[in-house]
């Protein structure tokens, strides 16, 4: 009996307009990095036309077959892949999403070396017989709630990378902030760069990054004498804290965000969760969403006193 290939394998059929054209050249209008036709070609990989190996020198013709067989991953060796919950909202060959509560870190750190998101990932793909390392696309500070998109192949990784380059991949938070928010819709546009004297804080800084946030206020309310904002985010940069460095800039810093000047009072971890993202997907170019309704902890903030 023949054992299964666990290759991952994409297949294209080319074109009249690929027609002579050679297959390197199909390949990178396909997406296919330069790096991954070298790993393709060196570590146990396959170009396929019409069924029969080829290199990328091969001449196209229309109507051919073209697969690509990826190398096999090696799952990371300093990653243990333990078992664990994961709230899984959608999962293909391709990508896996993720519903991250707060207070679990998405990846090991010298502080939290397990019970990661990606540790139970590592443990799901190992239980699955996926040989694959955790490909983190999206990621969430240990305190953000929300949605985290994993790639499982490199390849992947590299398309969903290039749609953030590019704007294509878009992220929807849902905030918390101290004090009732004046403007109903505005964006702050702010670079943002490492606070002087510290490893883990960001400031508002003339040599930073560029970071832009689009905001929208959603509703104001007050909870037990403190007013607060309700309001929906949208990063349209992807700065290390950028909505919470921009949110303290604006002067409303995130309840319960203490390293940028929140209150503990009402919640214990900074009022954050990405409820939304949105990308085309890497293999059909389909346009897909996936949401999450915001955890408990600021559920019960935002219903208690809407005025």
């Amino acid at each position: 009996m023949m054992s299964k290939d666990l290759r991952f394998k994409l297949t294209f059929v080319a074109n009249e307009e690929a027609a002579e054209m050679r297959l390197r050249e199909f390949l990178h209008l396909k997406g296919i990095s330069k790096r991954t036709l070298t790993a393709t070609k060196y570590d146990g990989g396959l170009l396929l036309v019409n069924g029969i190996e080829r290199d990328v020198r091969h001449v196209l013709k229309s109507g051919d077959e073209v697969t690509i067989l990826f190398p096999l991953e090696q799952p990371s060796i300093g990653l243990h892949a333990t078992e664990g919950p994961l709230t899984i909202l959608y999962e293909d060959d391709a990508l896996i999403i993720i519903d991250k509560p707060p207070g679990q870190s998405t990846i090991p750190s010298r502080d939290h070396p397990d019970g990661t998101v990606a540790n139970f990932v590592a443990g799901k793909f190992a239980r699955d017989c996926l040989p694959a390392t955790v490909h983190v696309v999206t990621r969430l500070d240990r305190d953000t709630s929300g949605i985290i998109c994993i790639a499982k192949n490199r390849h992947i990784h590299h398309l969903l990378s290039q749609q953030m380059i590019h704007d294509g991949f878009h992220k929807q938070y849902i905030a918390i902030v101290e004090g009732h928010v004046d403007r109903s819709n505005f964006m702050i546009d702010a670079p943002i760069g490492r606070k002087e004297g510290s490893i883990i804080e960001r400031m508002v800084r003339d040599d930073g990054q560029l970071a832009r946030t689009e905001i929208n206020v959603v509703n104001r309310f007050t909870v037990e004498g403190q007013q607060l904002t309700k309001v929906a985010l949208v990063l349209l940069t992807g700065r290390t804290h950028q909505i919470r460095v921009h949110m303290q800039w604006a002067g409303h810093p995130l309840a319960g965000d203490d390293l940028y000047g929140g209150k503990l009072s009402l919640i214990g971890r900074q009022a954050l969760h990405c409820a939304a993202i949105e990308f085309s997907h890497p293999l059909t170019g389909e346009r897909v969403r996936f949401e999450s309704d915001v955890p408990l902890d600021m559920s019960s903030l935002i219903f208690s006193r809407i005025i």
